[in-house]
Formats: structure tokens, sequence, C-alpha cells
């Protein structure tokens, strides 16, 4: 990471888990920082360490150059900003609120019409993440502003940016967690199966952690074959041959939902039955692509 020059005068809006671990690590690196939050006290281990607590969003807002939206969800931040949208003229906000990408393009237009420069962010790591190695924030909207705080920015994790497009910060964050949350699905499914043997869900993930991991190295050539378009590339697993069948009987068998494995199964049938058997497993991105 680099390092920022503490000169940069900044307002963290939300002092949230995340909002909170963000303001501790400008304030710790030698920012003037301001913080606000609508729930009174939050601030309090803040200031201890050197923050300045506004008690309203205007006095907040009005502190720094630079204002930092880390707040519940997209309506969130219009309920604290529209009441002071006029104060942000000339200011950058760097909004890292969770949004669609829709939202955050909305957030980034309304921004522009009261003469703020905007920036999104999503943040890739929990709170006890921030600052450490692991963690990364990933931006998008104006490339000036994600130039000129880029030192500040990184305080936080590796910044990655990824074009003027404000949704698209948003996009690679949902698409990311995707992928996350499937994959915790899974464990949890895994876990379920064999807990009616006696096995513990601790004992189960002292298999499974490097299992998982082992399997993200095939997501190379999985994403070689999509991009290609070929799903009869030899050396793959065909769909025929990566039927659930199974494994969705033997979860019912154990009297557990099937639902994780049975989605999966449905987007394996669906290739199937469109004459795809013998291609590779790959092809469910098609099911998922194009949705019955």
């Amino acid at each position: 990471m680099t390092h920022a020059k503490t000169n940069t005068k900044v307002t963290v809006l939300g002092l949230g888990a995340m909002g909170a671990a963000l303001a501790e690590a400008l304030v710790r690196a030698g920012h003037p920082t301001t913080v606000w939050n609508r729930t009174p006290g939050r601030a309090d281990t803040l200031v201890e360490l050197g923050a300045t607590a506004a008690t309203t969003a205007r006095d907040a807002v009005t502190a720094s150059e630079v204002v930092i939206a880390c707040l519940l969800d997209a309506a969130s931040v219009h309920e604290v900003l529209d009441p002071v949208a006029d104060l942000l003229a000339g200011r950058t906000l760097v909004n890292v609120t969770t949004t669609t990408p829709e939202q955050s393009r909305e957030i980034a237009d309304w921004a522009a019409a009261h003469g703020a420069v905007h920036l999104d962010g999503g943040i890739m790591a929990v709170p006890q993440m921030i600052g450490q190695p692991g963690s990364s924030i990933l931006y998008s909207g104006s490339r000036a502003a994600f130039e000129r705080y880029r030192p500040l920015l990184d305080l936080w994790g590796e910044s990655a940016y990824f074009g003027e497009d404000a949704g698209l910060a948003s996009l690679y964050d949902l698409a990311l967690l995707a992928g996350m949350y499937v994959m915790f699905a899974g464990f949890a499914h895994g876990a379920a199966m064999v807990a009616g043997a006696g096995v513990s869900a601790t004992e189960f993930a002292k298999r499974a952690a490097p299992w998982l991991s082992a399997m993200t190295g095939a997501l190379a050539g999985y994403a070689a074959v999509i991009d290609g378009g070929d799903y009869t590339v030899p050396g793959q697993q065909s769909l025929e041959f990566s039927d659930l069948g199974d494994l969705v009987a033997a979860s019912a068998a154990q009297g557990i939902s099937t639902e994780v494995v049975g989605v999966v199964q449905g987007l394996i049938r669906r290739q199937v039955d469109a004459g795809h058997g013998k291609e590779g497993f790959a092809r469910i991105y098609e099911s998922i692509k194009n949705p019955a």
C-alpha cells in the first residue's frame, strides 16, 4: 500500500462496524477525521483516538473536502445527504455503502447535479481486515478523484479502479459476493449431510477448507472455456457425469433440504435436456446467463 499525505480532511458518515473501521484507519494515519452517526455514542472510541465528532450531518459534511458515506443502504444515503445536498458542491463523495449498480449510478448522477465529485466503492473485506493484507476495495466513477485520493484510499486495502461507470464497482462487488455466498451455502449443506453421522461442522471444516481451496485452481480453466464458447474442448468433465442425482438423493435420505444442490442439478439438467449432456460442466453458465 502507498502512504497518504495526512493533510486531507475527511468525514465519515455512518459508524457501524465497517464505517468505524474505515474512520479508525484514517485517524491512525493522521488524517483530520470528522465522524457522524445517527445513533449517539458510537463515536466515543474514535474521539478518544483523535477524531472529531459532529453533532449533525450538516456539520460533518462542511468539515471536510472528502465525505465518506458508509451507511445501511441507498435509501439511507439519501436520507442523510438530501437535506445537506447544497453543501456538497466542490467536495468529493466516496460512497462505500452497499448498493446495486443502478443505485450507484443514480447516486452518482444525484451527486453531480449538486456539484459533487463522486466515487463509488465496493469493500471486499470484513471490518477486521481493513488496513490489513487481503483487504481490497473496488472503485468506479471519477478517475480524477480516484487518482487524487488513492493514497488515502489505500489505507483501507488494495485499491482497484474499474472505470468511469459508477455502477461497475458495485457490479463486481456483488458478483464476487455471489461466488462467496454460494460456496458458504455449499459448505453448510455438506455440514448438514454429515451431521447425522455425528460429525461436527468444525470437524467437517477441516476437510472442506483445503478441498475447496484446491478446487479454486479450476476457475481459470472454466473461464477459458466460457470465454471461448466451446464446451466440447477435450478434458472437461461432462454434464452427464456431473449429474447430482445421487447427491440430491443422499441429502434427502439424511432428512435435510435439497435446495442448495437442487439448484445446481437444475442448471445441469436444463443443458442435458437440451442435448448438451456430452459437453463440459462449464456449460451451466449458459443456464445461468439465459434463464428458462
